[in-house]
């Protein structure tokens, strides 16, 4: 969350299996589809009304106010952008990416660079990066519990994309797991990539224990502001 906010609006497009088998769309040019979307829904958030008439969307509230309370000032709007296309028009058009199972190698050599050249002239997009984390005393017995908790995402080509990049074989790769000092490095290694937010995600990854002991590191670095 950004400070004196109370949310921010995260969009993606999904996969090609769940959108096409589980709800009937068409998957097709899903890049052209997300600019097409973010044109319509910008101007919807800023002013409450739109009039956009695009090859795959059409949105119109025919002069009438679609406000919703609260809404004003618009907040952030922030795409799951992980390939180049996409990271495009999340730098063009959006207030900065989230990105899933992506490590300091990956944003520091390809989101962030693709991301920024795409925002030259917009306020500095956001990277809010997100990774499994556990600290423990037992990092291989927790990266074998990610390995097995986390193996389906080697079957969506987007993240088996994003792992390649990163040079893993396994989401366990690009987990953080160790002790303190190993995840607090860590972390700071995404910052000096080009992180501007870290959310980490311990679910399904810790034992009681090393739960509790993951949430006091993450509490103690967020009250130092790291």
């Amino acid at each position: 969350m950004d400070a004196g906010r109370d949310a921010l609006l995260g969009l993606g497009v999904g996969n090609r299996n769940t959108v096409e088998q589980r709800y009937g769309q068409d998957y097709a040019r899903p890049a052209h589809r997300m600019r097409e979307y973010l044109r319509a829904l910008r101007p919807l958030l800023r002013d409450g009304e739109v009039s956009f008439r695009g090859e795959t969307l059409v949105a119109d509230t025919g002069g009438w106010l679609a406000r919703v309370p609260g809404s004003v000032p618009a907040p952030p709007v922030l795409v799951a952008a992980m390939g180049p296309a996409m990271l495009r028009v999340t730098g063009e058009l959006a207030d900065g990416t989230i990105t899933w199972l992506a490590g300091a190698r990956t944003i520091g050599d390809h989101v962030a660079p693709i991301l920024h050249a795409a925002a030259e002239g917009n306020p500095a997009p956001q990277v809010i990066a997100s990774l499994p984390v556990c600290v423990t005393g037992e990092p291989d017995e927790a990266r074998e519990r990610a390995a097995a908790n986390l193996a389906f995402y080697l079957n969506v080509p987007s993240y088996r994309a994003v792992l390649d990049r990163e040079g893993a074989s396994s989401p366990a790769d690009v987990a953080i797991v160790g002790d303190e000092r190993y995840v607090e490095r860590q972390i700071a290694r995404l910052a000096d990539a080009g992180v501007t937010h870290f959310v980490a995600s311990p679910a399904g990854l810790t034992t009681a224990q090393e739960r509790q002991r993951t949430l006091e590191l993450l509490g103690a670095l967020s009250t130092r502001g790291c």
